[in-house]
């Protein structure tokens, strides 16, 4: 089968500083319909690198829909039209001839433009380091793998593990809240045995450092559970505010 051109119009974000005012510029471009988004974005640049022209900044890692890092808005919906996927995942199949395309950034207070369409997402990190862990007792404990857990409790957690931090659930939502992130990040942790000596620390920790970093409120409209490229659920937020509750009602060891 021959391979097939899209002649596309290509609006994207440029902006050359996080102070700076940014707009979007134009790009003619003739792609292949088994190219994914980024490949395209790779093409465009090649050619404004031969012009002597800025290419565009974007982010990417694995290019497989795991680590996250490819978030950018397609059309006005975070990672594009199609659901359960990652922007690299995204291929010009789905668009037809003669299309306009929007790329543009992630756009919350908490994740501030770098340049063009990368984005600071650092605000996730530091809601990880304050406590996205687990403190093991390497002395006279039961391998992982003895400890019973039931099937459906193993299920729960790991699709909560499923997570990649992209940061889409913040970029759908009105209120740029990190909820469903954060649920999911303390949900595969409190799920299991493993989690519970610092379950209620842990939340407490988690929430505060989300707060801190300028995340928006939720207010249950399930846009984040939509865009989520996982399929991440907001029961974890109902699982994660059931702890909190509990943390802020039974704990002597953290500041408010």
């Amino acid at each position: 089968m021959d391979e097939k051109n899209l002649n596309l119009t290509l609006k994207i974000w440029r902006q050359a500083g996080p102070t700076s005012v940014g707009s979007f510029q134009d790009f003619k471009v003739s792609v292949s319909e088994d190219s994914s988004i980024l490949e395209m974005i790779d093409d465009l640049n090649n050619e404004l690198e031969g012009d002597g022209k800025e290419p565009v900044t974007f982010e990417s890692d694995c290019r497989e829909g795991i680590c996250g890092t490819c978030g950018l808005v397609i059309n006005g919906q975070p990672h594009g039209p199609i659901p359960k996927i990652a922007t690299c995942q995204l291929h010009m199949r789905n668009f037809k001839n003669g299309d306009t395309i929007w790329i543009e950034p992630f756009r919350a207070k908490a994740f501030p433009i770098i340049k063009d369409l990368m984005v600071d997402r650092s605000g996730f990190d530091r809601i990880m380091e304050s406590g996205g862990y687990v403190s093991v007792n390497t002395g006279g404990v039961p391998d992982a793998n003895e400890i019973p857990i039931s099937k459906d409790v193993a299920a729960e957690a790991f699709d909560a593990a499923a997570c990649i931090g992209c940061g889409a659930c913040v970029a759908a939502c009105k209120n740029a809240s990190a909820m469903l992130f954060v649920s999911a990040k303390v949900s595969q942790f409190s799920l299991l045995p493993q989690g519970q000596p610092e379950r209620y620390d842990r939340v407490q920790k988690m929430v505060m450092k989300m707060d801190e970093m300028g995340f928006g409120s939720c207010t249950n409209t399930y846009a984040c559970e939509a865009e989520c490229p996982k399929g991440i659920s907001i029961k974890n937020i109902a699982r994660m505010n059931r702890d909190y509750i509990k943390a802020r009602a039974t704990s002597e060891n953290l500041e408010v």
